[in-house]
């Protein structure tokens, strides 16, 4: 894949969310200039990894549900943008996707992770699996949590289509699982950096509402 491919094909989906969605992305300085990461983000909408993708800087590698793929023109472009295409069940299976994501950090990518294991049902952000903790204690790898606004409404669970509502995504700052872990027993361990996603998260989503409340 050519850098000018898959700079256009970024590009391609900023100006179409930006001019059809009036698409924002704020705290992008926040993300580490140097070494891999692993962002992980709250799940409401097909279009989530979309987002995420052309909002971060580099490129990011998640698995993404074969069926995405069937539209020949979105699957091509997606995998350009990073899509590993998977079964539904290879996508549920845990141990099947520790294995894709250690070795995807392994070689150098940067990965992208929805911790709530599913799409949200009604676009909250829903209890976290314990998938991505684990992740980031055996890798060490910075964690950098991101909050995506408005696609639930743009595109939610069984819509075919997008609708033109507001779509942001907020990064929030780093977690380093050493620094969080250090003298933990790995199962203490492992409960604390899932806590510490869940108040990065959690966090975001109030800030979000917040500032929601103060623009109407």
């Amino acid at each position: 894949m050519s850098r000018l491919f898959y700079f256009l094909t970024k590009l391609f989906f900023y100006v179409s969310l930006k001019v059809y969605n009036r698409f924002r992305i704020i705290g992008r300085e926040k993300i580490p200039r140097e070494g891999k990461v692993m962002v992980i983000a709250n799940h409401c909408s097909n279009l989530d990894p979309i987002v995420v993708g052309v909002a971060f800087p580099g490129r990011l590698r998640y698995l993404a549900k074969s069926e995405l793929f069937r539209n020949p023109l979105l699957g091509f472009l997606i995998r350009i943008l990073g899509a590993i295409p998977v079964s539904k069940e290879t996508s549920q299976s845990a141990g099947t996707a520790l294995k894709a994501f250690l070795s995807l950090l392994d070689k150098g990518e940067n990965v992208l992770i929805f911790p709530e294991g599913a799409r949200s049902f009604d676009g909250r952000l829903q209890p976290l699996e314990g998938g991505a903790a684990l992740i980031a204690y055996r890798t060490g790898v910075p964690v950098v949590p991101a909050y995506v606004a408005g696609t639930f409404e743009s595109m939610p669970r069984g819509s075919s289509f997008v609708r033109p509502s507001s779509i942001s995504i907020t990064f929030g700052e780093p977690l380093y699982p050493e620094s969080i872990t250090s003298g933990l027993p790995t199962r203490e361990a492992r409960q604390e950096i899932i806590k510490r996603m869940s108040e990065a998260l959690k966090g975001l989503e109030a800030d979000h509402s917040i500032k929601g409340k103060d623009r109407n």
